[in-house]
C-alpha cells in the first residue's frame, strides 16, 4: 500500500459527518454512564461493556447509510475493507476502565486514514460535553473554538502524561523513568484525554507503547492540527501498520527530547 503524505484538505462533509457520528456514539454512551451494567473480558483480558458494543454499532450503522464504500476498522465490531482508499477507525469508548468507574477522562474516538494515513479525528467526551477535532486543512477546535498547543522548549519545563506506567516493562520503563526524571511533572491515568489535552495547551507530552491503531488514528490530525507532532518513538509517522509505541507533543523542541529517551538514541 503506498502512503503518499495527503495534501488534499478534508471536505466539509467529511468533517460534518464525524460530529454526526459523535453525536449517536455519545447519546448511547450516556444512556450507559454510572449504570450498573455487565462488564465482560475479551480475549486480550481488557474490559468491555455494552456501551462500547452499542456505541460502535451506532457509528457504524451511519458509515453504512452514508459512506458504504469506505472500509472500517474497529475495535469491537470488527474490520473491512483495508485496502480502501479511506477508512475508518473507530473506539467507542477509549478508556474502559475510566467509564466503567465513573471517571469522565474517556473518550469516543474516531478517525479516518486516507490511504493509510490518518487525515481527521474527533476526540468527544460526552459527559463533559467536550469536543476536539482536526484534520488535514482544518485546524483543531475545541467545541468549535480553534486551540493551540503551547510552548515548552525544553523537557525540564514539561508535564508529561501516560495512562499509566505499568504499561512500561524491562528497558521501557527504565526509559520511561529517565523521561520521568528530566520532566517537571508526570501525571498518569489518561487515555485519550491526555492527547486532548496536549493539544489544549494544558499538558506537554503524552507517551504511551502498545498502542493499536484505534487508539492512535483520531489522536494524530487532533494533536498535529493543534500545532503539536506525533510520531512513533523513533521519530516516524504514525501510519497503518505502524507499532504503537507513540510520543505525542506540543513542541517539537521538546519533542526531539522525549524521542532521544524513549527511542533509546541515548542508551
Amino acid at each position: 500500500m503506498t502512503t503518499p503524505v495527503p495534501s488534499q484538505p478534508v471536505s466539509g462533509d467529511l468533517i460534518a459527518l464525524a460530529h454526526r457520528m459523535a453525536e449517536s456514539a455519545g447519546a448511547v454512551i450516556r444512556r450507559y454512564f454510572r449504570a450498573d451494567v455487565e462488564i465482560d473480558a475479551k480475549s486480550n483480558l481488557t474490559p468491555v461493556t455494552i456501551a462500547d458494543r452499542q456505541a460502535e454499532e451506532a457509528l457504524r450503522a451511519i458509515l453504512a447509510a452514508e459512506r458504504p464504500d469506505d472500509g472500517i476498522l474497529g475495535e469491537e465490531l470488527g474490520t473491512h475493507g483495508l485496502d480502501r482508499e479511506y477508512v475508518w477507525v473507530l473506539d467507542p469508548i477509549d478508556g474502559t476502565k475510566s467509564f466503567m468507574t465513573g471517571r469522565p477522562i474517556f473518550g469516543t474516538l474516531i478517525g479516518l486514514l486516507r490511504q493509510g494515513r490518518p487525515v481527521l479525528g474527533i476526540i468527544d467526551q460526552p459527559i463533559l460535553g467536550e469536543r476536539w477535532i482536526g484534520g488535514v486543512g482544518y485546524p483543531t477546535r475545541f467545541n468549535g473554538k480553534p486551540v493551540r498547543t503551547r510552548a515548552c522548549p525544553t523537557l525540564a519545563e514539561a508535564t508529561v502524561t501516560t495512562t499509566s506506567p505499568d504499561m512500561f516493562k524491562g528497558e521501557e520503563a527504565e526509559r520511561f523513568a529517565r523521561l520521568k526524571a528530566a520532566s517537571r511533572y508526570v501525571v498518569y491515568g489518561s487515555d485519550c484525554y491526555g492527547y486532548a489535552q496536549v493539544a489544549n495547551g494544558w499538558l506537554d507530552i503524552s507517551v504511551e507503547r502498545d498502542l493499536a491503531p484505534w487508539d492512535w488514528a483520531a489522536l494524530v490530525p487532533v494533536v498535529e492540527g493543534a500545532g503539536g507532532r506525533m510520531t512513533d518513538w523513533q521519530g516516524r509517522d504514525l501510519v497503518l501498520g505502524a507499532v504503537g509505541e507513540v510520543v505525542a507533543s506540543g513542541d517539537i523542541r521538546s519533542h526531539a527530547e522525549a524521542l532521544a529517551i524513549m527511542g533509546g538514541k541515548g542508551d
